[in-house]
């Protein structure tokens, strides 16, 4: 059907029911030269149908990961997620829901935060996890000002390795807090050890780094643990929930915080968000834990119950005494990690990213044997990796993508000196069969 235009006579009814006589009457408070006094170049009205028909043309000229075979990665991967992720979640008492201002009345949505943090918790073996943060770069801001505001030092010291859009938002929360954020030099797609140790001293907060790295390559987290704590300081890391069920957990090589991004948990690429961050400490840490924290109790004749409990925001009693000012715990994307993480179980993870390894190992030599493309550094690496290109890696990218492949990440957009380097990623996803037709385009394109 066909939706009929608004009558005359339906318009002054209207203005009637609001109480004025005309349009115009509604508009008396914006000056007259600055209102549109032409006509508006609106196309006919459409029906419901034929509205969702012209939305979907205009999407479908869009390259996504549903069209295209998906080597993307630097923090939002193509994973897959199981249908009854989407199921949950989509259930009317978990889609509206924000966040619990009124616990007694919310225990249903208490409880699933609850789980998320307590699988949180278990994934990285942390003492305790929060109900979750905006997403993995803000998460990591808000680890830099709980360990200065721990410690009571002023330096914090982050990893050249850490994604540059991480390092550009914790850049932005030290400088408005007063911290002085110090840069660790790289050394061969790592974290450079030596300069780390002439770089800290007594001023050093802490030292922020990402495990796997920017460039998809494992650091030494246990030798930069040992040498933090040596001087007194706090050590962060930002992880891969995925690399977890492969990689030992932060709290094994002893992270006094862990962060991350919980897009891979069960949570679609969506243009690049909304996302949930993780975010977990020990238990020496838990006072100063940003957002929020729900915990289980029992009432007065026994009953299990949940509350939100240590709230250190700002909108609740701590006020101008609190430790952040986050005010959002994403709580949807984070009842999708929790579904995911239910669903995969202890098996689930691990063979997921056993999956992950293999198939990016396999590329990688594929892409070495046929093509001549080298790892850009000769390092372990989990799922993502960096290569060097003998051609610009826009030229690949862009010729790959007529051919229906999504080629990865041009690392000369990033002041990294890597203007030949490209960043491919491998999840479950990938086949066999996809992987050793991308590395047929890319010779193609560098031959």
């Amino acid at each position: 059907m066909v939706y009929s235009p608004i009558t005359e006579k339906n318009r002054k009814e209207m203005l009637k029911a609001i109480g004025v006589d005309s349009f115009e009457d509604l508009l008396q408070d914006i000056p007259k030269e600055i209102r549109f006094k032409g006509k508006l170049d609106l196309p006919e009205p459409l029906s419901e149908y034929g509205a969702f028909k012209l939305m979907q043309e205009i999407a479908s000229e869009n390259d996504s990961a549903n069209t295209h075979v998906c080597f993307l990665g630097g923090g939002a991967y193509d994973h897959f997620i199981p249908a009854a992720v989407g199921h949950v979640i989509s259930r009317p008492e978990f889609y509206t829901s924000y966040t619990p201002y009124q616990p007694e009345v919310s225990q249903g949505n208490l409880q699933t935060i609850y789980e998320y943090q307590t699988m949180i918790a278990e994934l990285t073996g942390m003492d305790v996890a929060n109900a979750s943060m905006y997403d993995g770069a803000s998460a990591l801001a808000e680890a830099a000002l709980l360990i200065q505001a721990h410690t009571g030092r002023r330096d914090i010291l982050i990893s050249g390795t850490v994604h540059p859009f991480y390092r550009q938002v914790v850049r932005t929360y030290c400088h408005r807090s007063g911290i002085e954020l110090k840069e660790i030099k790289t050394r061969d797609g790592a974290t450079d050890i030596e300069h780390l140790k002439t770089v800290m001293d007594e001023h050093t907060a802490g030292v922020l780094i990402q495990h796997p790295n920017f460039l998809g390559f494992l650091e030494e987290v246990e030798s930069i643990s040992s040498l933090v704590h040596d001087n007194g300081s706090l050590f962060s890391v930002s992880v891969d929930p995925i690399s977890l069920g492969l990689l030992k957990p932060p709290g094994q090589y002893g992270a006094d915080v862990a962060t991350g991004e919980g897009q891979a948990l069960g949570n679609p690429m969506n243009f690049g968000g909304p996302y949930v961050g993780l975010f977990t400490v020990n238990q020496a840490l838990i006072r100063r834990l940003p957002g929020r924290l729900v915990g289980m109790t029992q009432d007065e004749q026994g009953r299990r119950g949940f509350v939100l409990t240590l709230q250190t925001r700002e909108q609740h009693i701590r006020r101008e005494k609190a430790t952040s000012s986050i005010c959002t715990n994403e709580q949807l994307c984070a009842l999708a990690s929790s579904v995911y993480l239910a669903l995969m179980g202890r098996q689930g993870i691990p063979q997921v990213a056993q999956l992950c390894m293999q198939k990016s190992h396999y590329l990688a030599s594929k892409l070495k044997k046929e093509t001549g493309i080298n790892l850009y550094y000769n390092r372990p690496f989990f799922k993502e990796f960096a290569v060097k290109c003998p051609v610009p890696p826009a030229k690949i990218i862009s010729q790959l993508q007529k051919e229906g492949f999504l080629a990865g990440i041009d690392l000369g957009r990033f002041n990294l000196q890597m203007d030949d380097g490209l960043l491919l990623a491998v999840t479950e996803k990938r086949t066999k069969q996809e992987m050793d037709r991308f590395v047929h385009a890319i010779k193609k394109s560098v031959g």
